[in-house]
């Protein structure tokens, strides 16, 4: 991906029958990428770090499970588009992940607006995560989203120090009731770095 994709465009989708043949292959190469774009913060919350590379899939992934054809190409570039960074930021999607059922509703229930109390330290600098201009995700009864989307906004000083490699960056929830924290290794700050630009 060059750094400048910041959008997908009609242009850039793939024919169903082309996508079809080439899936296994697509998603294949993309697990690399996406390996060093996770990251774990406790035992329940993972970072999905997002760029043009996994919304073109996401968008493709749509087209072909929903079979809407070009008519539901505007809809799926609206709603992934504002995914990919800009070249100022860093985009995630925030999963709670939490298998047994019962668990996870009483979970949700003690993490309303998590998505509010997300930070990242780099070499010492504060970057405030704020939620995505999607719908709120926490129902009336407090009980959060097991998704939700946030955007760390950078300054260039803040670019300056995640792309020169030292110090440590410090991905943080303080919530609460979660409060956990992940430094990013090596591989997974090189790898995000490329989304500044």
């Amino acid at each position: 991906m060059s750094p400048q994709m910041h959008r997908i465009t009609a242009a850039d989708i793939l024919p169903p029958t082309e996508f079809a043949a080439r899936r296994a292959e697509l998603r294949q190469r993309l697990i690399a990428v996406k390996k060093n774009r996770r990251v774990e913060v406790g035992p329940f919350a993972t970072f999905y770090f997002e760029n043009y590379d996994t919304m073109w899939l996401q968008v493709q992934e749509m087209l072909h499970i929903e079979k809407g054809g070009v008519a539901q190409i505007e809809g799926e570039l609206e709603t992934y588009n504002p995914l990919i960074p800009q070249g100022s930021e860093l985009i995630a999607t925030l999963m709670l992940e939490i298998d047994d059922p019962a668990q996870r509703a009483a979970i949700l229930l003690k993490l309303a607006c998590i998505e509010e109390s997300v930070t990242m330290d780099v070499a010492g600098m504060r970057v405030e995560a704020k939620p995505t201009e999607y719908e709120d995700r926490t129902t009336p009864e407090g009980k959060t989203s097991s998704v939700h989307w946030v955007r760390f906004a950078f300054t260039p000083e803040a670019i300056a120090r995640f792309k020169s490699g030292e110090g440590r960056v410090v991905l943080e929830i303080a919530h609460p009731n979660y409060g956990h924290m992940a430094v990013l290794p090596d591989e997974t700050r090189a790898e995000l770095a490329k989304d500044f630009g």
